[in-house]
């Protein structure tokens, strides 16, 4: 399993996080709001990575992970089809380098360019055992602030 560490109230990664769980359905990932500080501490995750874009960790072993674009690629790699279309995007002569550009844009602005919202927690996050609860739960519904 993998765990995908996301802005819980930002509204384009909230809901780049809901359109991988319809795919996914907790089968791949668990996926962990940076702003959750118990499990970013138990992934021996800072909050000063967490501002550098999101984070995806394995599981497996805690030691391998992949931020910001390189994220987003592994995850993209873990879907179906992914592997196929992530290795078109690399083979396009400076598109990496484009992508890892206006990832950084949309990091640094992303709340301007697209709001914040109540903090949302995936039905398929993770508990403080460090492994998915999709088996248990239902979907959530974003708390107030």
């Amino acid at each position: 399993m993998r765990y995908v560490i996301y802005d819980g109230t930002c509204n384009l990664c909230v809901n780049w996080v809901r359109l991988l769980e319809a795919i996914d359905q907790g089968q791949r990932f668990c996926y962990v709001p940076m702003q959750d500080a118990a499990m970013l501490e138990q992934l021996d995750i800072t909050a000063a990575d967490c501002e550098m874009g999101m984070i995806l960790v394995d599981g497996a072993d805690a030691s391998q992970r992949w931020q910001g674009s390189d994220a987003a690629e592994e995850i993209g790699r873990s879907l179906p089809l992914g592997e196929m279309l992530v290795a078109a995007y690399r083979n396009v002569p400076g598109m990496k380098w484009m992508g890892d550009r206006l990832y950084e844009q949309v990091r640094d602005h992303r709340y301007p360019w697209f709001g914040q919202r109540a903090l949302y927690t995936s039905a398929y996050g993770a508990c403080e055992t460090g492994s998915c609860g999709a088996e248990s739960a239902s979907p959530s519904v974003p708390q107030p602030d």
